[in-house]
């Protein structure tokens, strides 16, 4: 899999995978020899779990998009701490590992850490509907094809998650906001990314 990744634009790595004890070792493997930059979600982050610094040794460009109870595993804390203070925990998992960190949920968080300081964007936008599974792994598909396309990591995440947030939004005033599937997501990003070149939304 790593001969795979080589002369890649970026890589997208994690969903599904599994949390074996040999899955997560090949998984660290692959994350800390990897050249591309690379969006690790899900399983990709789990491997981490109580090693936030090991992603610090990475030289391309880094993404996290863990969900809180990921983050908190990332960091050795409870899921209910980091929801008790998003804002600090996203900080700490940005400065740990000197990667782009999204945490999901309400009010998604975009932080990155240089030095001392740490700027975080919140996304405002947003619905119930989309904690459906496979949902985080668009999001994941979305900034990893920005990323090939050109796009600074952080500008990447940031504007994933709008893109995101908005097709979301868009499905739920059609849908509303329960039975969303990850497929329903898939086919509304398009429509966004065209709006918002037109300048709308």
């Amino acid at each position: 899999m790593l001969a795979a990744a080589q002369g890649k634009a970026v890589v997208a790595l994690g969903p599904g995978l599994g949390q074996e004890p040999e899955t997560a070792a090949a998984i660290r493997r692959i994350v800390l020899a990897a050249e591309p930059p690379l969006v690790l979600d899900a399983d990709g982050v789990n491997a981490f779990a109580g090693r936030a610094g090991d992603l610090k040794s990475r030289k391309a460009p880094t993404v996290l998009t863990p969900h809180p109870g990921e983050l908190g595993r990332l960091l050795g804390i409870s899921t209910s701490e980091v929801q008790a203070d998003r804002l600090a925990a996203a900080r700490r998992a940005a400065k740990e590992t000197g990667a782009v960190v999204v945490l999901k949920g309400s009010r998604t968080l975009i932080a990155e850490a240089d030095g001392d300081v740490c700027d975080v964007w919140i996304n405002p936008t947003g619905n119930p509907g989309m904690a459906t599974g496979g949902t985080g792994d668009v999001l994941s598909g979305i900034i990893g094809g920005l990323i090939a396309q050109g796009s600074d990591p952080y500008a990447a995440a940031v504007t994933g998650v709008y893109i995101h947030a908005a097709a979301g939004r868009r499905l739920a005033r059609r849908l509303g906001d329960s039975g969303l599937l990850a497929s329903d997501l898939l086919l509304e990003i398009p429509l966004v990314m065209n709006v918002l070149r037109q300048g709308g939304l």
